[in-house]
């Protein structure tokens, strides 16, 4: 089963937001077929995208951008024709836009940080997080080598994945087992949620939407309700509130293996009928 397959159901499923972060388009690892798969099975009053959407840092480099990467772009403003909110945060690597920050085009907002309240009345700050991260903020020069070292292990994860493939393994992610296992990659993400806690308790909210670290997760950190988006290059995951309030952490493989699921049972119930 294809991620088109599994993305255009007969009817969109009605939500009331989405949140997206790190889909770095104009790089080699986004997962713009993916992510426009996804944009497409949902009908939703706001998507709030979380930062780093557009690579900025790669884009100086050279140009890199595919067919897909234009795609996603036409999904969003797509959405925004039909009624959707789009709210674009900024982060570290689309830092260029922040200089037009609090601009509005149509139904399309640009801000470095808003607030967002839920259909049960939680009130979260929404920003990418890049300025709870004390490398990017104090240490430019750490944060480029970083992205550097993050980039060449991707490279490595593409070499590893196409050999697992072409003998039969299914795909395994080097650079999220990497941030499981090195302890100051655990440390920094602690340190991180830790941070970005604390902001949210000293200005009276429920929780935060955050990016930026590529590391989705909801939990509860420092009495309040810790949600980031994870990105759209190594894990594709993303937040999504229902029509009640509850939000979910959507991935895309926990929908995939859902779908096959389904695919072996439906030709089983109708042998059995």
């Amino acid at each position: 089963m294809t991620s088109a397959q599994l993305a255009t159901p007969s009817r969109k499923q009605r939500v009331r937001t989405l949140w997206i972060s790190d889909v770095h388009l104009g790089t080699r690892d986004c997962q713009a077929e993916h992510l426009s798969a996804f944009l497409k099975r949902y009908q939703a009053d706001k998507v709030y995208l979380v930062g780093d959407i557009i690579d900025g840092w790669k884009l100086r480099g050279g140009m890199y951008w595919p067919q897909a990467h234009t795609n996603v772009i036409r999904r969003l403003l797509t959405m925004s024709k039909r009624g959707t909110e789009v709210i674009y945060v900024t982060g570290n690597h689309d830092e260029f836009l922040r200089r037009y920050s609090k601009l509005v085009l149509g139904n399309i907002h640009l801000v470095d940080e808003v607030e967002h309240v839920t259909a049960d009345g939680r009130r979260f700050l929404v920003i990418h997080g890049d300025q709870f991260d004390v490398i990017t903020r104090y240490h430019r020069w750490l944060a480029f080598l970083g992205d550097s070292a993050y980039e060449f292990t991707l490279t490595l994860n593409r070499w590893l994945n196409h050999w697992r493939a072409k003998y039969g393994y299914g795909y395994w992610s080097l650079s999220a087992y990497l941030k499981h296992k090195v302890k100051s990659a655990v440390n920094f993400i602690s340190d991180f949620e830790e941070a970005i806690a604390h902001e949210c308790v000293k200005r009276g909210l429920d929780g935060v939407v955050c990016g930026h670290i590529h590391h989705a997760e909801i939990r509860q950190v420092g009495g309040v309700e810790y949600l980031n988006c994870g990105d759209w290059v190594e894990s594709c995951t993303a937040l999504i509130e229902h029509l009640d309030g509850n939000i979910e952490l959507f991935r895309l493989a926990d929908a995939h293996l859902k779908a096959q699921q389904v695919a072996v049972e439906e030709p089983a119930s109708e042998t059995l009928a």
